[in-house]
């Protein structure tokens, strides 16, 4: 899962960046809102997390501009600002979530899954498939009750397809997913781990869309 991070305090964001890369997303962060608009054209992100006080364009402009252009991209408000007065206004731009700083970054990890589950349409918090099963709050797999070991990039593909289950998703998409921004990636990285995940799970488990993607197979 990738996620954009608009935090413009260097020290906090550094923070918040590597306890979300902790829990296994891929971040991309910038540092005011202008970075953060042109961030979100030209990339698919599963959600964001944005500060309000930014410079050259405050969090709720960025935010408002999101949702005029029919942006549904999950977006959770952390700020300083935390009168209820501030929370309406942002809820009613459109934030989906809204945390206050100072905050646990246990919390803010629960809440940023929340978030992309309610966002992919899961009932549970803990996703299933065809015998395997994906804790994201534990960061555990199991395959017919038995607990596997993977790999960060086993365990990132397995949870976006699983996370998508009902798409095929394109090599290009399981990149950004994969990978923040300055982070080397090879060539035949997605077939790689493809194959790494097929062995521990099973050859039917993810199914080739030839030319096009990957997506997973039949339940049964």
């Amino acid at each position: 899962m990738r996620v954009l991070l608009v935090e413009d305090d260097t020290l906090l964001g550094d923070g918040i960046r590597a306890g979300l890369k902790l829990a296994n997303y891929a971040v991309d962060w910038v540092q005011d809102g202008e970075a953060a608009r042109l961030a979100i054209l030209s990339h698919d992100y599963d959600a964001c997390v944005l500060d309000l006080g930014l410079p050259k364009k405050d969090g709720l402009t960025v935010l408002r501009d999101l949702r005029s252009r029919g942006d549904t991209l999950p977006v959770l408000i952390l700020t300083a600002r935390d009168t209820n007065a501030d929370k309406i206004a942002g809820l009613d731009a459109g934030a989906d979530d809204y945390l206050a700083k100072p905050f646990d970054l246990g919390e803010l990890q629960a809440r940023m899954r929340a978030l992309i589950r309610r966002a992919s349409g899961a009932a549970t918090p803990v996703l299933a498939h065809a015998g395997v099963t994906l804790d994201p709050a534990g960061k555990r797999v199991t395959k017919d009750g038995q607990p596997l070991q993977l790999s960060a990039r086993e365990y990132a593909l397995l949870f976006d397809l699983m996370t998508n289950r009902n798409q095929m998703r394109t090599r290009s998409q399981l990149e950004e997913s994969l990978y923040a921004w300055g982070e080397e990636k090879e060539s035949n990285t997605v077939e790689v781990y493809v194959h790494h995940l097929r062995k521990k799970l099973g050859s039917d488990f993810i199914r080739t869309v030839r030319g096009l993607g990957y997506q997973l197979g039949d339940a049964t």
